[in-house]
């Protein structure tokens, strides 16, 4: 049976990493192994974007949070690491992204927003955590509606099918609805009140939005609760190496697995794994309030 670390939680990236391949879960979260190989060549360009995506993601936050336009736009064109991208990627956030949520203003009395916040809940004697980009609880004259909302800046688009395969479009959705009920006046989210949207930056007119309900609750309930539950009784033998191997050579562990040394190249980075990318977190799990359910 798998030893998980006492302070362990699950989340979508751990879990993502165990379906793409058992042995790299293995690696990053039971032996907490470091190893010093980059994921992605040219080295200086795969960090540039990195960067960029990540002050993208804070101009985004600040602007929600209500940080005037024209501070962040200043912002925006002079990180002078970002290139062309980030100046681009925040003129289609600002002409794109608020219309395509329904934001026609901020603040908005009809909308309350969410910025940054992680939830967490424990599932089948498992805990679970997220961390999401933004939510927003949209109120009607007879309705509430709750939109997550995932800001992506990779460099091409993922196809849908790829999108509704991830952890993330499962975990997330199903976590609000089990854990977000202090969103709700304390009351509980019905599934059919939840959306979840991707945004892409590089796409702005092209977001793709995945409605929720009671059935796919249900369902990922108990896909999240066996996938929890196989990794726990697992024996040391049982994490086993992907059988994708052009994905190794995208994996910082791939000369460990003596699956290649040299990192895969930037430009021939498939664009499922460039989105894949952008999930990774770190989360200060002692301030995350937990659920049971």
């Amino acid at each position: 049976m798998t030893a998980l670390p006492t302070d362990f939680h699950f989340s979508q990236g751990s879990l993502q990493d165990y379906v793409d391949c058992r042995r790299r879960f293995e690696l990053r979260y039971l032996l907490r192994l470091a190893w010093p190989a980059v994921e992605t060549e040219p080295v200086l360009e795969s960090e540039r974007r990195m960067l960029a995506g990540q002050a993208f993601h804070h101009l985004v936050q600040q602007h929600l949070l209500g940080v005037p336009v024209e501070r962040l736009t200043q912002m925006a064109n002079g990180f002078s690491f970002a290139g062309q991208d980030l100046p681009r990627w925040w003129a289609n956030y600002l002409s794109s992204a608020l219309p395509s949520l329904g934001l026609e203003r901020l603040p908005d009395p009809a909308v309350q927003l969410e910025v940054e916040t992680t939830l967490s809940a424990t599932l089948s004697g498992f805990r679970l955590l997220a961390k999401y980009d933004a939510i927003l609880r949209q109120q009607s004259d007879s309705s509430v509606r709750f939109v997550i909302v995932d800001w992506k800046t990779s460099r091409n688009r993922p196809r849908r099918a790829w999108l509704a395969g991830r952890l993330q479009t499962r975990l997330y959705p199903c976590l609000l609805v089990a854990a977000g009920a202090f969103l709700n006046d304390q009351k509980p989210i019905d599934p059919d009140q939840v959306e979840m949207i991707y945004w892409f930056a590089e796409h702005p007119n092209d977001a793709e939005r995945f409605a929720y309900t009671e059935s796919q609750y249900n369902q990922d309930r108990e896909y999240l609760s066996g996938l929890m539950a196989e990794i726990e009784h697992l024996g040391e033998s049982e994490f086993f190496l992907t059988d994708q191997v052009e994905r190794c050579e995208f994996c910082t562990y791939r000369s460990l697995c003596e699956r290649g040394v040299s990192a895969g190249r930037l430009d021939q980075l498939p664009d499922e794994l460039s989105a894949a990318g952008e999930a990774g977190f770190t989360l200060d799990f002692d301030q995350i309030a937990e659920v049971e359910f």
